[in-house]
């Protein structure tokens, strides 16, 4: 049975914004049909890491937050720390860090939680149900311990995953830093020497100490040191950095659909995605591209999986951005000059060639978390 996924478009009508399209879309969607009265509320959102200026707008947040107060919930927002260097790798460092991009109580009118509390190490290991890698998952405990879970995402590309929607919101980023280092476990990436331009940018990044040059002076992973976190592959702009063809991302998504798993079972929930400035890398690092593909809209549903699906299906539906993007760098006719625009079918396989994002919806579905087969409400 096709799940019902509600869409907004952008369009604005005078005296109208926004803010209220997103109002209307949860109110219509059924965010109320859910009893919130004095249950704690979970938002899992992504702060943005401090210079990146892709993250959701602590604006549609709070009309989140005003929304679900209305209806009696003991809210809050929050987020685990992360494996990698960064502005979010502590609860400290990630709360200076969420405050200073507007996710704080004079611009949204709900507390900031760190799941995983100071040094990443508050979680509850929780059942996956019908787990085919993972058996419990380690969860941070705000979330774990949270009555409703609401994921509040935005829709963009992956250099792991291939694109990051609720499933990722979810999956790897309710995970404790323990528990992230278990999903990146068989993620270790490689360095083609051909291509290293030596400018050692992915040693700087590299929180762990597995980079450095070789007597080439091409850059090189120490395996003994590498936990798969994947900041070499977005920080290399050379491609030089990239994960093993499609296998590895494979089993990186299967995992992060069944820590997703564990997160919602048992809980009501619902869920939000913000199809805006789509980069083509995740919010979690200090920068991003230019969106690969103009804005287009609002999306939310009950089923997390279908809710995933149309974005990546509308996502495919809207023409690139076919100008100074990554899109354009990489996608094989616009490069031989052979057409003036992308034809490819799948962006994100255009930008990250070694993911498989189908993957991790095929496994969601087949755990039981969704359905695939969505009807599209445009309200």
């Amino acid at each position: 049975m096709a799940s019902k996924v509600y869409f907004s478009d952008l369009r604005c009508e005078p005296g109208h914004s926004l803010l209220k399209i997103l109002e209307k879309l949860l109110i219509v969607a059924g965010i109320g049909n859910i009893d919130y009265t004095d249950k704690y509320t979970a938002i899992k959102i992504h702060f943005g890491e401090p210079g990146n200026m892709a993250y959701l707008r602590p604006g549609y947040a709070n009309v989140l937050v005003q929304e679900l107060k209305k209806l009696g919930a003991r809210v809050f927002l929050t987020d685990s720390n992360t494996l990698y260097s960064g502005g979010r790798s502590n609860g400290i460092d990630h709360l200076r860090s969420a405050s200073s991009n507007g996710y704080n109580l004079l611009s949204v009118d709900a507390p900031v939680v760190i799941a995983d509390g100071i040094k990443g190490f508050e979680y509850r290991d929780l059942p996956v149900e019908g787990g085919e890698i993972c058996k419990t998952a380690r969860i941070g405990a705000a979330i774990a311990d949270a009555d409703i879970i609401i994921s509040f995402s935005h829709f963009k590309g992956h250099e792991m995953t291939g694109f990051g929607g609720v499933l990722k919101n979810l999956g790897m980023g309710s995970a404790s830093v323990a528990g992230k280092m278990y999903l990146h476990s068989d993620s270790q990436p490689f360095v083609d020497q051909e291509l290293c331009k030596s400018c050692g940018q992915c040693i700087k990044a590299c929180n762990h100490g597995a980079m450095h040059f070789n007597d080439n002076h091409k850059a090189e992973i120490d395996y003994s040191k590498c936990v798969g976190c994947g900041q070499c592959v977005a920080t290399c702009n050379f491609r030089a950095a990239n994960v093993p063809q499609n296998t590895t991302s494979i089993n990186l998504n299967k995992k992060i659909a069944e820590y997703a798993k564990a997160v919602l079972d048992g809980k009501p929930n619902f869920h939000i995605c913000l199809i805006i400035d789509v980069s083509p890398e995740c919010d979690c690092w200090p920068s991003n591209d230019v969106a690969i593909v103009p804005n287009i809209g609002f999306a939310a549903s009950f089923d997390p999986v279908a809710l995933d699906q149309a974005c990546a299906d509308l996502v495919m539906k809207t023409p690139a951005t076919v100008r100074d993007s990554m899109i354009t760098d990489f996608c094989p006719d616009y490069r031989k000059q052979e057409h003036d625009h992308c034809h490819c079918e799948d962006k994100f396989r255009v930008i990250h060639p070694n993911t498989n994002w189908q993957s991790s919806l095929e496994h969601a579905e087949q755990i039981g978390m969704g359905s695939r087969e969505y009807e599209l409400i445009k309200i």
